[in-house]
């Protein structure tokens, strides 16, 4: 493990040694991957969207057993056990809360009177300023060229609105992977970067071998609103094309299916379910149409991440896919980004601007 260490607010804020952050994915981010990162020096984050609050309370104590490592837990905002997720936190004493939506006032309040750090991802400034004034600790900024749920403005002219909005640390996401982008990330005045299609894409990550090597053998993302009805970036397959080619009715009646399919996985009753719709609709402002399309997501996903079928399912991913050939150990990883970070840093040195007199350098 290197000895190199890039000191930032981030590092400062959670106690971890590296500004290198793995993204809280559901059904990808469990304890074996984010224990690795958290043993490798950087910040695991469980994604405990697709886990019953048993399953949280279990993978919480499994981390816990592989090290005594800072985390995070990323929750949903709007989930109808938001409260009870919470409370979770607060008593196993995990050391950041992140969140996928703007979690309230209250919430933000609760976890930082129990000490824990509380990291919002955001899209936009606007939402940025807003958690900031509410008193989160950090926000977590995603780019367009990011998976998954995504927006349209890329990393760099997000990242340099919001820094220059809030006086919270900002953490960069969307089109992240290697030493170079972290050290952008810092010039650009972010305190570190998020990733989740690099680490996806490791050793430890548990995702079935198969579906790594189809992440591998392609170069084309898309970003298509037909698995939940909102800007989803996937990897291009023939299913997700199939999808985009899908009448508004087919989908529907999926989407119905792919409910029933979840209620019986995550053991939600209709009644859970239903408020969590409702919740959603206030939210994000969508029709009760795309609440029932919301519904593909955790099956779509799960298909491809656990069951190992790619032709099943779709795979959220980052355009950075196309730069990625290898599957390192998250050790490996977090300390090659971080030593060719600080190399390039170093490399820059003082620059000289032509022209400028003694003491002008930049």
């Amino acid at each position: 493990m290197i000895a190199q260490v890039l000191d930032t607010p981030l590092t400062r804020l959670t106690g971890v040694r590296h500004p290198v952050v793995q993204t809280g994915m559901g059904w990808v981010a469990g304890p074996r991957l984010v224990s690795a990162v958290a043993r490798a020096g950087g910040l695991g984050i469980l994604g405990s969207a697709t886990m019953t609050l048993d399953r949280l309370a279990a993978a919480i104590e499994e981390v816990r057993a592989r090290t005594d490592a800072p985390f995070g837990v990323n929750l949903r905002a709007d989930a109808a056990d938001a409260g009870d997720r919470v409370e979770l936190l607060i008593r196993n004493r995990v050391k950041v809360a992140s969140f996928a939506l703007a979690p309230s006032r209250e919430l933000i309040a609760k976890l930082k009177d129990a000490g824990v750090v509380v990291i919002p991802s955001v899209g936009a400034r606007r939402h940025a300023e807003k958690v900031a004034a509410w008193g989160a600790d950090a926000v977590m900024v995603q780019g367009g060229e990011g998976g998954g749920h995504t927006g349209a403005v890329a990393t760099t002219l997000l990242l340099p609105q919001i820094v220059d909005a809030v006086d919270i640390p900002v953490i960069a996401a969307g089109g992240f992977f290697d030493g170079r982008g972290l050290a952008a990330a810092l010039a650009y005045g972010a305190a570190g970067v998020g990733m989740g299609t690099r680490f996806l894409l490791t050793a430890d990550s548990p995702v079935p071998d198969a579906v790594k090597q189809a992440y591998l053998g392609t170069s084309e993302t898309v970003v298509t609103r037909q698995v939940d009805g909102m800007p989803h970036r996937v990897l291009r397959t023939a299913l997700v094309d199939g999808l985009e080619r899908s009448g508004r009715a087919s989908g529907l009646v999926r989407a119905v299916r792919s409910a029933a399919r979840f209620r019986r996985i995550s053991g939600m009753s209709w009644a859970a379910m239903i408020r969590d719709g409702l919740a959603m609709r206030r939210g994000r402002e969508l029709t009760w149409s795309q609440v029932l399309m919301a519904a593909n997501t955790p099956m779509l996903l799960k298909a491809a991440m656990v069951d190992g079928r790619p032709d099943l399912g779709v795979m959220a991913s980052g355009q950075v896919v196309a730069l990625i050939d290898d599957l390192p150990t998250c050790e490996e990883l977090i300390d090659r980004i971080v030593t060719r970070a600080a190399g390039v840093l170093r490399g820059l040195g003082p620059l000289t601007v032509p022209g400028a007199g003694p003491g002008q350098e930049s």
